[in-house]
């Protein structure tokens, strides 16, 4: 007896358990995937009684197959992990990415749009720049093709925004410190390029409230992608002026933190939560780096695999759909705390 028949793509991935990409190689072309999983969607095809748009199909066929990948710094390991994973992704979907960095600048990011744009892109997986993007080129850009954010959410632009829900991450981390030793001040840029900064710095000073805890800051100079050298000047400053208001320290994210603990050794300071040790250190990203720093770093992690996949998949909807609207679809994946010898 046959299911109810499934009308879309998406349902028809649920009901069956396979992925997006592995059917969308397979309507294109059904020799591309292998046997086994080929005689699976095809079972999956009869059980379900499935039958595809064959018409929005050769449309999307018409375009090339490239897919449009863009991040702020490509330098940074962070973004080039989950590049990794989306290239890996498009290519498993039977596309070509085209990956880009807009190296920190907007002029740089505006160019690669319009690089992006001459290649005629079946579709875009952007991670924007946040404060430095010059929206209206962006909105422009996702205007004319089928495009997903992620990381970096800029409000109502594109189809979909995926990334790490900012709130998750604080509170594992507060939660964490405030149950294993002195509650933490926050350690942050006074003008950070990303827009998950201050998503983070109201979330810490909603946990501190929530708990009857006054928040307490330190602000550093800076401004720019040199992450870890802004947290090592300001942290070397802080602990000069006896600034620090406390011995828990929450750093905004891992780079910063980064400078923090090679400005805590410069001072002659032990960070970790054992006898002799002056200071405690957590953050937020699980940077790729994180768990070979000195101490090995304690943060809450990204699903790094989660945000590249969930980004693929719902590309591959929207370029099987032909692009045809549909309301803007936000997903936040939460974080997961990984507790080192920092903290």
């Amino acid at each position: 007896m046959k299911s109810r028949r499934v009308r879309t793509m998406e349902e028809f991935a649920s009901q069956s358990g396979i992925s997006r990409p592995t059917l969308s190689k397979y309507f294109q072309d059904p020799g591309s995937v292998r046997a086994t999983t080929r005689a699976r969607i095809e079972a999956a095809l009869e059980e379900l009684d499935y039958r595809p748009n064959v018409y929005a199909m050769n449309q999307n066929r018409r375009l090339t197959k490239n897919i449009g990948v863009m991040v702020p710094l490509l330098s940074d390991p962070f973004f080039s992990k989950i590049a990794r994973s989306v290239e890996r992704l498009c290519v498993a979907a039977g596309f070509r990415p085209i990956l880009l960095s807009s190296n920190g600048e907007s002029v740089q990011e505006q160019d690669n749009l319009q690089t992006l744009l001459s290649l005629k892109p079946a579709g875009a997986l952007l991670a924007p720049l946040g404060r430095g993007s010059d929206v209206a080129s962006v909105k422009a850009f996702a205007a004319e093709v089928p495009t997903v954010l992620f990381d970096s959410n800029l409000e109502g632009i594109g189809a979909a925004f995926i990334g790490s829900d900012n709130v998750s991450f604080v509170e594992e981390t507060v939660e964490h410190l405030c149950m294993t030793g002195p509650p933490p001040c926050f350690f942050e840029m006074t003008d950070a390029p990303n827009p998950n900064a201050g998503k983070r710095r109201r979330a810490y000073a909603a946990a501190m409230e929530w708990r009857g805890l006054e928040p307490s800051y330190i602000r550093v100079e800076g401004t720019g992608w040199d992450f870890e050298r802004i947290g090592y000047d300001g942290a070397m400053a802080a602990i000069r002026d006896n600034a620090l208001p406390t011995r828990s320290v929450l750093c905004s994210n891992d780079r910063l933190a980064i400078g923090f603990l090679a400005a805590a050794y410069a001072s002659g300071l032990r960070v970790g939560p054992g006898r002799g040790c002056a200071l405690r250190v957590a953050s937020m990203d699980d940077h790729p780096v994180a768990q070979f720093t000195c101490p090995a770093l304690t943060t809450a992690a990204h699903n790094y695999e989660a945000v590249a996949s969930q980004s693929v998949e719902t590309l591959m909807s929207l370029i099987e759909s032909d692009g045809a609207h549909r309301t803007r679809t936000e997903t936040l994946i939460p974080a997961s705390l990984v507790v080192r010898d920092s903290a």
